[in-house]
Parts: C-alpha cells; sequence; structure tokens
C-alpha cells in the first residue's frame, strides 16, 4: 500500500520506545502521541533530482527578476503562517483561496512554484509534495542573492483546502507594534529572536505605498525626516493615489541578502511601521544592534529561524495529500 510506503519513509519520535518493535501499532500513530519528523534525505531515493531540478528553476527565475527571491521568501512565510507549512496558499479555487484576501495582496512568486512542480513531476510524478517545494524554493531563493543556505526538512504533505478567513487574523501587519508581533511569533513557536531574523528578509524586496503611506506621513519621531521626504515624492498622503507604487524595504541594497536592513532600523528608516518597531526603546533593540553590526550572525540566525518557520504544524503521512497541481487540489 502506498501509504504503508509513506509510513516508512518517515522518522517517529514516541513516547513508547518498544512501538518500533511492533508493526501493529503504526496503524495507530494518532493515538500514541507519535511526531513525524521531516528529513533532508526524504526524496533521495524516490526522486533523488527534485531538489537539482526546484534549485534550476529558481536560479532561472531569479536571474531574470531579482526581487523574486523576496516573493518567494514571502509566499513560504505566508503559508506557514496559516495552519502550518501545507501550501494552502497556492490554492487558487475561487472564492475560497487565501491569494486574494487582503493581508495577501501583493504576494507573488505562485508561477515560480508551479513551474518548479511541472519540473518535478515530469521526472518523479505524484512523489514531492507542493508543501516541500515551497520550502525548497525559499531556501534556494536566498541563495540567488547572497544570502544564507540551510538544511530543509522534507517530507510535507499538501492540504487539500485554504484557510481565507484566517488569512487577515493570523498575519502579520505593517503597523503593529512590538509586542504584538512577539506574541504573533510565540504563538506559532518562534521566540523574539526568530522575529527580528525572520523580519530582516525584508533586506530584499519592496512595499506597496498602502502599506507604509501612514508611517511616512505620520511626522513621528521615530523616522529619518529626509527619508520620509524622499518616500513621499512616490507615496501621497491621499488615499487611492499612488496606493500600488513600490519603494524598496531595503533604501541601500535592496536586490542583495544582507545587514543593511538593521542598519536603517538604527538610522530610522525603516519603511514600515512593523520595521521600525523593533528598534523603537523595546526589548529587541539589542536583537537589531547586534545584526547591523555583525552579517555572520543575522546570516545565521535567519537561517535557523527559517528551519523553525518551515517546521511549524507540518501534514506528514495520510494528513494530507501530494497535489499534481499546486494550485488546484486533486
Amino acid at each position: 500500500m502506498y501509504f504503508e510506503s509513506t509510513l516508512s519513509m518517515l522518522d517517529y519520535t514516541c513516547v513508547d520506545p518498544f512501538s518500533r518493535m511492533n508493526p501493529l501499532l503504526i496503524l495507530s500513530l494518532n493515538n500514541m502521541g507519535c511526531k513525524a519528523q521531516l528529513s533532508p534525505t526524504f526524496y533521495d531515493s524516490t526522486c533523488p533530482n527534485a531538489l537539482t531540478v526546484i534549485r534550476t528553476s529558481i536560479r532561472t527565475a531569479v536571474s531574470r527578476q531579482r526581487r523574486m527571491a523576496a516573493l518567494l521568501t514571502r509566499l513560504h512565510f505566508h503559508d506557514c503562517f496559516l495552519q502550518g507549512c501545507d501550501a494552502s496558499i497556492l490554492l487558487n479555487d475561487t472564492p475560497t483561496t487565501e491569494r486574494t484576501t487582503f493581508s495577501n495582496v501583493g504576494v507573488g512568486g505562485y508561477e515560480v512554484i508551479d513551474s518548479a512542480k511541472s519540473g518535478v513531476e515530469n521526472i518523479c510524478p505524484g512523489i514531492v509534495s507542493c508543501a516541500d517545494i515551497l520550502a525548497v524554493a525559499a531556501r534556494d531563493a536566498s541563495v540567488a542573492v547572497g544570502g544564507p543556505s540551510w538544511s530543509v526538512g522534507l517530507g510535507r504533505r499538501d492540504s487539500t483546502a485554504a484557510y481565507p478567513s484566517q488569512a487577515d487574523s493570523d498575519l502579520p501587519r505593517a503597523d503593529q507594534d512590538l509586542q504584538s508581533l512577539i506574541s504573533d511569533f510565540e504563538v506559532k513557536g518562534l521566540s523574539e529572536r526568530d522575529m527580528v531574523a525572520l523580519s530582516g528578509a525584508h533586506t530584499i524586496g519592496q512595499s506597496r505605498c498602502v502599506a507604509f503611506r501612514g508611517r511616512i506621513h505620520g511626522n513621528g519621531s521615530d523616522i529619518d525626516a529626509n527619508f520620509a521626504t524622499t518616500r513621499r515624492r512616490n507615496c501621497p498622503l491621499t488615499r487611492g493615489e499612488g496606493d500600488d507604487n513600490m519603494a524598496p524595504l531595503d533604501l541601500v541594497t535592496p536586490n542583495s541578502f544582507d545587514n543593511n536592513y538593521f542598519r536603517n532600523l538604527v538610522q530610522r528608516r525603516g519603511l514600515l511601521q512593523s520595521d521600525q518597531v523593533l528598534f523603537n526603546g523595546g526589548s529587541s533593540d539589542r536583537i537589531v544592534l547586534e545584526y547591523s553590526n555583525s552579517p555572520s550572525r543575522f546570516a545565521s540566525d535567519f537561517a535557523a529561524a527559517m528551519v523553525r518557520m518551515g517546521e511549524i504544524d507540518p501534514r506528514t503521512g495520510a494528513n494530507g495529500v501530494i497535489r499534481t497541481i499546486c494550485s488546484a487540489a486533486n
């Protein structure tokens, strides 16, 4: 049975140390307190060239558009924060899709994941999940723009439904304060340091005027006046005017993965309010200063945080499917 072969490729950490000795107990894993463990070698025997195909697809996409690295990272993040990393964000069955929710406006990269999935399906039909492709794509995107690499645990399964009603409540917002950000990440099992490190993904990519209009026109003491003036030129105060105009999240090197994002925060040049609150007299100031002074520490912590984020409530075994097309349920 396919179910049995899938189980054999997973490692389980169980309360009962003798469960491995009794195959009958495999049938009641959910009742034993067992936890499926993702493994970087999950596809070594079933689709050994999968990671190469994905990497080639991501490199090609990023070489054509550097911003794609940011889009793919954000796509993985927005997927994991809703019911875990299960590729639910990729489903495009209206009206139940997450794609059209307010929090996911501006999220992109779907076509790149579709292309990578198509390539993998050509060599290993029905083996590699969209959720795993999304996780690997985020890692490969980081590497493509000079960022860190990390070992991606594999073995996720795909959801059969999306969660549009939770998108706007569960995903972080651009106007949040520090404590609410810390709380939102803690709910997902991520620490304050994880939150700051993951926010560092804003070292690449852009944001829409509608997300930072309030900050640059608010005349607050937490924003550099010259920076605000520059950003106002392309983002008028009036709502509905220039809402989709874009600005780089990192003022200095918007297309390279580095620690300039944190240096910008120290200079009060964070584009989003939720960026600048990381350095505004609160508990995360010390972490921002640490990353602003140490690119290597930021890169290391970012990689570790991406691993932890990628392990938020994954579906494994029978608790999910392998979608043939990432945008549609089987």
